[in-house]
């Protein structure tokens, strides 16, 4: 049951502010649900969406990369007004493995890795992209990997990866189903508006990949070591993670939420559109974007332990198809705010 019962309370707190700032002196308490994930409530409010940084202006704070990555940002414009209308409660952190785990045994889901025999990646030092930096970085489909089986250490503290999208539906219809409160994944918009925790650069310290340091597990020094052809876009920093960290190891945002850049890439609701920017550009301010009504890939956001700085940036827009399981994403929820009497 949830630690906290206050929820219309709550919801009456957090429809009072209507600012990009969802931490202030009347925010009410965080709800802990019956897996243990620490819900952070997150009040309505308007931000821009999108990059605010052209190619050539990025350039000069990415010098190792070619222009070509850089021009290749095309769906991150225009930048636009979203207003983010109702309230809604966040998982401070990436579902980690012990709470899969929970799941798991409660629910009875299986997991798509074990489901369709196929198994998911790993890591694995003897492989070929280890040494070279050419190829994939990690071996699979394979059923020696899975969610519990990843090829580098994870404890019940760590982010669950080799997760699909179907998973994570599973994991939120099921808490669902246990509250009586809707969980899912957030949309695009949400997730941006709550990485972002009423910043407007590229990350929430500033525009330089330095703002990453202490705030976010991503390609570093400890990680090149198992890519050292790769070495010249690792952060000038070593965390002491070269694979997840257990979460919460880093500075919280904001908005009190953790490891919203790096650790795992994190699910979305939306589908990928390229131009879905600029049709919602057209409305703008946009309420409550939530991305095309069909489409083949679904979006993931915030960067990964193995993501170059220059991705692991809260305007950057990845996608893979829904039965993806991978080495590198894994799972964060939303819970809706119930309606007011």
């Amino acid at each position: 049951m949830y630690a906290h019962s206050g929820l219309a309370t709550a919801l009456i707190t957090l429809t009072a502010c209507h600012c990009a700032t969802a931490q202030t002196a009347e925010t009410p308490a965080t709800v802990r649900n019956t897996l243990g994930m620490t819900m952070v409530p997150i009040a309505a409010g308007r931000f821009e969406m999108g990059n605010h940084l052209s190619a050539q202006q990025m350039a000069p704070l990415f010098p190792g990369y070619d222009l070509q990555r850089l021009l290749d940002l095309r769906d991150e414009y225009p930048r636009y007004t979203v207003h983010i209308s109702r309230p809604f409660f966040i998982s401070a952190h990436e579902v980690t493995v012990g709470q899969f785990r929970a799941f798991l045994q409660r629910s009875g889901h299986v997991p798509e890795s074990v489901a369709d025999g196929t198994g998911g990646y790993g890591f694995n030092p003897q492989h070929p992209a280890v040494s070279t930096g050419k190829g994939e970085a990690f071996e699979g489909r394979d059923p020696r990997y899975s969610w519990q089986h990843t090829g580098f250490a994870q404890t019940d503290r760590h982010p669950v990866v080799n997760v699909t999208w179907g998973d994570a539906q599973a994991l939120a219809r099921w808490l669902s189903a246990q509250h009586g409160q809707r969980y899912r994944l957030p949309t695009e918009a949400e997730w941006e508006y709550v990485c972002r925790a009423g910043s407007a650069t590229l990350y929430p310290g500033g525009d330089h990949p330095s703002a990453l340091i202490g705030q976010a597990n991503v390609f570093d020094a400890n990680a090149a070591r198992h890519w050292a052809p790769w070495a010249a876009f690792a952060l000038n920093t070593a965390d002491g993670h070269a694979f997840t960290a257990p979460v919460g190891s880093f500075a919280p945002n904001g908005f009190g939420v953790y490891d919203m850049l790096g650790n795992v890439w994190e699910w979305t609701q939306d589908f990928h559109g390229d131009d879905s920017y600029a049709q919602a550009a057209a409305r703008s301010p946009a309420t409550d974007p939530s991305g095309p009504a069909t489409g083949s890939v679904r979006v993931r956001r915030g960067g990964s332990w193995h993501t170059w700085p220059m991705y692991a940036r809260c305007g950057y827009r990845n996608w893979n198809s829904e039965s993806t399981r991978y080495t590198l994403v894994g799972i964060r929820l939303v819970m809706e705010a119930p309606t007011p009497r």
